[in-house]
């Protein structure tokens, strides 16, 4: 059976959905539509750990990872003091 093929739009856009206010970046790294890239800067990642943070991510996409479509989801997590800090910009 074949999966059904996801697009970096869709991905962030779940999210984007699931932690309001969050700036996403996503990159499809084999150009295979199953393993990606994303940063993730989110209020809602104040105060929890990296372990809770994915958690939080991975509840977004829960569908898409539960059926396949997304097969690898390589994951940077900041806070918004976190993105500054790295020199990031929103």
């Amino acid at each position: 059976m074949d999966r059904p093929v996801l697009n970096a739009e869709h991905i962030r856009a779940r999210i984007e959905a699931a932690l309001l206010g969050a700036t996403v970046e996503i990159a499809d790294t084999t150009g295979g539509g199953d393993h990606y890239r994303a940063s993730v800067v989110a209020e809602a990642f104040e105060g929890k750990g990296p372990v809770e943070r994915h958690r939080m991510v991975y509840a977004a996409l829960g569908d898409e990872m539960r059926s396949g479509a997304l097969h690898a989801l390589e994951l940077s997590t900041y806070s918004p003091a976190e993105w500054t800090r790295a020199g990031g910009s929103r």
